[in-house]
Formats: C-alpha cells, structure tokens, sequence
C-alpha cells in the first residue's frame, strides 16, 4: 500500500452467513475517491443490483471514513453512513461527527460493507483487525444511552465507541437515524431502518493503531492555523454554535414557520439559542480533535429553579426532565420542533430532541411531517377516525412530544407518520400532496430559499434529497470576507445578491459544491474555516501523493457525479430535481415580502449547472466528463 491514511482494508461483514473478510482496493480508488460519499456511491453502483428494496438484506450498509481519519487533523473527527435510503429510494449519505470514526480507523480498516440480515438481533465488535458477531436480544427495545452502557460493561472497556440504530430503527420509521456516542446523528435518508432491518443493533469499536502519515510535517502547518485562527474565523461557533440561527433568521423573515407558510414566528425568543444559554445549557461539547465544542448539552430536573427570565414560560416544569447524556438541541431542531409547528415551549423542544437521541430519528424529517400534518388536520384532510383521535394542532407542545413517542414506537397513527411526508399524503390523497414541502421524498431543512436563492438550487439538484449540508448558504458571499477569498483559490467572483441565480452566481455554487462534498469524503467539518489549499495540503501529507487545490475539488465533483448516476440508475431523472411550489411564492407581509423564486430563474439556473458539471440539458453525465474526472475505468469495474 503506498497511500498514507489508508490501511488498504475494506472490511466486509455478512449477517446471514456470519462470514467476514476484508478487500484490498488498488491504489487508484483511494486517490481519487478518498473516502465517505464518495466511496459510498461507487460501492452502491459497484455492489447493489438495481432496484432493490432499500430495506432488504441485499442493501449494502456502509460507514466510511477517509483518508484524514485517525490523523488527528482537527476537523477530521466524523465519517460517512451511507446506504439506498429507505425514505428516497436514492442515495443516502449522511456525515456524523463524535469519536466513531476516529477509532474505527484506528481498528485498522478503512471502511465497514455490512451484507444480509441476521435471523436474530446481533452486535458488531471490531477491535484492532478483530471482528467479532456478538448476540443482542437483550438490546432490543432499548434506549441509545442504555444500549452504550451494557455493551461497555459487557466489553469491559469504557472507551469503546458505539453506533446504534435506535429502537425508531428497529421499528423500520422511514426517517430513523444511527446514532453514535449516543447523541451523534447520521441522522438523514432512514439509515437507521436500513440498520435496524439487518437485525444489527449496534457496531462498537476500538481502536489502538496509527494510521501511516506519509508527511506530517505537511499537516501540522494546517492544524497549527487552524489553532491560531477559529477563536476569529469560526467564533460564531465558539461563542453560541448553530442556535444563534433561531434569533438571526428569524429578524429578517427566514425562520421556518407554520410548514413554511408563515414568514415571522413572533415566539422566537422562547426558543432561542440565547434563552437555551440562559436556563438550561450545563456544557458545551465537541468532537475528537476539534478545539471548538458548538455542541450544546442541557440538563432540567422537575421543578428545579432556573433563573428567572421573561420568555421562559412552559407547561412542563412540573412534568419532564431532561438527561445531559443526550445533548440538546442544535439550530435545525429548534426551528423543526418550535417555529415550523408555532410551539414556543423550550423544555418542550428540548425533551423531543432528547427522545430523537433516546430513539434514533431525524429532528428534520420528523418535525416537517408532524408540521405536515397539523396543516393536514388544520385543512380537514385528516379525520380522527384515521388518526385514532390524534388531531395535533399548530402550538400545541404535549401534540410534539405525543408524535414523537407514537412515530419511534409506531402505535396509532404514528405507524403512518412514520413513513414520511410524502408517502403520507399519498395515503390520504385528496389535496394532501400540495402541502408536503420535500425534494425526492427528503423534507426540506431549516433555511428559507426565498431568502437564499441559490440554496433552493441545492435543495433542488442534492442527491441525497432537500440538504443544506451539500449547498451554498447564499448570505455568506454577498460581501468580500473568508468565503470568496476561499473561492479565489480557483475564481475571483465579486459579491453577489441572496437574490441571485445568474451565471457567476451558478459558478460560485459549482465550485462550493463540490468543495462540501469533497468535504464528505475526507470527511471533515464543514464548520471549519479551511480553505481549498488547507485541505489539499493536508491530504497531500497524509496521503503522500500531492493533491492541488482543483485535484481537491474534482474529488467532490467524482462524488456528485458517481451519486449522480446511482440515482439515474434508480429512476431519477431532471423532473426529480425541482423545488416545491410553497417555498417559491412569494410571502405577502414580512421582511421577504414580494420576494420569489421564478420558475424561469430556477430552471434557467439549475440547468446552467448542469452545463458547468459536464451533464446533458437532461442532467445525465457526458462520457467526456466522466473520462475527464478519470472515472471512466472504475465504472467499468463498477459495472462489469
């Protein structure tokens, strides 16, 4: 093996036989693909025949890091899940940071292909070359922080790392999540029922070896900045984290409200990051190697005295706790389970994140189908003879917390809800489709397109569904400042509108794009203030093969690309990658009032795009791109 950060080991595990053996990729695979996404597609194309159930055994389930895992280059503590998602019928890829990664890479395997299904629930064990199927009957059912602590005891090592499917996993919910170090979520695309169907209730790792730097001296000038500059770069991170979004967005009219009909929520304050500060927060945490600590860890026993403070107002100080061990709340969660459902309880928000952690499910997808269905009810689409009496209405805090608990168990209507949005409204029919706010089956996240345009084009064209991950975030470029001088690396682009969806706009967004997924397969913070160069530099010293800033980026590129051809081979096609109507019109009051994405702007574009990633005005990759991004002879290998 003469690619430093790789072991030169695909580990592969079949549930049904109990077999496990490793594959020894050729060099070239690790070069260009790197790791994550990336390695997800091509296996995806490489190892699943067409068409297949996402929830049979034959849906290979992938967790990979990359190349800068077990580095210790601050940012590289995450990796990749990835599997045919169960809620799309696409690709599913979903990045998780905690100390997962990092140790199973130092277990001395460079990815983990999980085949079959096993007949009755198992655990994984895998410590330094070691794999092991361990029996899990008397894990099932059980809640994340729980599970953790008896395989602990039972490994007798209290630094083993685990992922877990949840019992919403077990339960096969369409949106469940695998969650790591317990409040950790690969939490997009139903990973966790992909999970929870092989009967494989958790993978527990540990890990003791050094993945082989070829040039550390490469990679310590990378950490070294990063250590001088994130108190100032990433600051916004260090002092608050993710929530401040509550409060930002929500003063110029961009916080998601009433399943994004409504374009302020004025109980803002009653769920805001600040307030969460003030009352509840007991920590902040981090992942490993990263000096930052964003994460947010609260804590509420009944009827302990908080400090006073005029907004915080709830109906449960006397009814519910809330457990540090499942962290809290970050920005998406705040807005899924507050302001899109009109609830402005915080301990109510907070308990619901608790039981996502507890159970294992997407705050995302959950809260935009709970929102779904309070406008479903609110319309009278839904009677309560289909519901079983459960009639959830905007505001209504104890309604969160009782769909949450009936999604994860599927009892009741919760058995429906728990297949997503769009699969609901097809089985109430009638009007219901209009009011689903998804892009390929995923709902979309907490930030408006009509504030950011070209962020709806990310929505639109994401492999993996509505993501805001692997997207540009219109507002940060709009004045000179970190983001265009990082883009300056390959083209000077001015500042430019939140409006704007003309070309220089579109050139921005390909190369952004491409650099959050290259981002995915070296699997690295996209918090982190690195530029293109950064990253190229560190993977050049890891990898020992030199790695320019366009060679960077042509991995993100190979990664949409590959994903892109999954999704075609599943069905997909450009009619997939469009935006719903609801988050195009215009809001009539509000600081984005008259503001609209028109469908001439969009298409225009979207399809301008294409043209910059080498595909056909049908979004189908060209031979010559394919030949040029050096993908040609892996799909053939692919494919053969």
């Amino acid at each position: 093996m003469t690619v430093g950060g790789a072991w030169g080991k695909l580990l592969h595990v079949d549930l049904e036989t109990g077999k496990h053996w490793t594959e020894q990729p050729d060099d070239e695979l690790y070069l260009k693909l790197v790791g994550g996404r990336g390695l997800i597609a091509y296996l995806l194309l490489r190892d699943l025949p067409k068409g297949v159930d996402p929830l049979a055994p034959e849906n290979p389930l992938i967790f990979a890091p990359g190349l800068l895992q077990g580095s210790n280059l601050p940012g590289s503590g995450r990796h990749a899940v990835g599997a045919k998602s169960p809620l799309t019928g696409a690709i599913a890829s979903s990045e998780v940071g905690g100390w997962w990664g990092h140790e199973f890479k130092r277990a001395g395997f460079d990815a983990l292909i999980v085949h079959g299904r096993a007949a009755e629930p198992v655990y994984l064990w895998i410590r330094d070359g070691q794999v092991e199927i361990r029996p899990a009957a008397h894990l099932w059912g059980r809640d994340t922080a729980e599970v953790e602590q008896r395989i602990r005891a039972e490994l007798d090592d209290a630094r083993v790392r685990v992922a877990q499917c949840g019992v919403a996993g077990e339960n096969q919910v369409l949106f469940a999540s695998i969650m790591h170090d317990i409040n950790r979520a690969a939490g997009r695309g139903g990973l966790g029922a992909v999970m929870g169907g092989k009967n494989l209730k958790a993978v527990a790792v540990r890990g003791t070896k050094s993945p082989p730097v070829a040039n550390r001296r490469l990679v310590t000038p990378v950490a070294k900045w990063l250590g001088e500059n994130y108190k100032t770069k990433a600051g916004w991170a260090v002092r608050i984290g993710t929530v401040q979004g509550v409060l930002n967005w929500g003063a110029v009219g961009a916080l998601p409200t009433r399943n994004f009909r409504d374009p302020m929520f004025e109980g803002r304050e009653r769920i805001s990051g600040q307030l969460m500060h003030e009352t509840i927060l007991v920590q902040r945490d981090t992942c490993q190697a990263c000096p930052i600590y964003c994460k947010q860890v609260v804590e509420y026993k009944k009827e302990q005295e908080l400090p006073p403070n005029p907004y915080l107002r709830s109906d449960f100080f006397h009814k519910i706790s809330l457990d540090r061990a499942y962290g809290g709340p970050e920005y998406e969660t705040l807005a899924s389970f507050g302001s899109l459902l009109r609830v402005d309880d915080l301990l109510a928000v907070a308990k619901a994140n608790e039981y996502c952690a507890r159970w294992g499910m997407d705050t995302i997808s959950l809260g935009m189908t709970i929102a779904f269905v309070m406008e479903c009810v609110e319309r009278g689409l839904l009677s309560e003879e289909q519901t079983g009496g459960f009639l959830p209405k905007w505001g209504d805090a104890q309604a969160l917390l009782e769909a949450v608990e009936l999604i994860a168990h599927r009892r009741g209507f919760g058995d429906k809800m728990a297949l997503g949005s769009k699969r609901l409204a097809e089985w109430i029919g009638g009007d219901a489709r209009q009011y689903t706010v998804e892009v390929k089956g995923q709902e979309l996240p907490m930030h408006e397109p009509r504030l950011k345009q070209a962020l709806a084009i990310g929505y639109a064209t994401a492999p993996i569904g509505a993501d805001h991950m692997v997207n540009l975030h219109d507002t940060s470029y709009t004045k000179p400042g970190d983001s265009l001088e990082r883009v300056a690396e390959v083209q000077e682009i001015p500042p430019l509108p939140v409006d704007d969806l003309g070309p220089q706009k579109m050139e921005l967004f390909y190369h952004e794009v491409n650099w959050r997924h290259a981002q995915d397969c070296t699997v690295t913070c996209h918090f982190y203030p690195y530029r293109y160069s950064h990253l190229a530099q560190a993977l050049s010293g890891v990898t020992g093969h030199e790695y320019s800033v366009q060679d960077l980026l042509a991995v993100g590129e190979r990664a949409q690309t590959l994903s892109r051809l999954f999704n075609l081979r599943e069905g997909f096609t450009q009619e997939d990658d469009r935006l719903p109507r609801r988050v195009m019109k215009a809001f009539e009051e509000g600081p984005l009032a008259g503001v609209e994405i028109s469908e001439d702007a969009f298409y225009a574009a979207r399809n301008y795009w294409y043209k910059l990633m080498g595909w056909t005005e049908e979004g189908v990759p060209t031979p010559e791109r394919l030949q040029s991004l050096g993908l040609t002879e892996i799909l053939k290998e692919a494919m053969e």
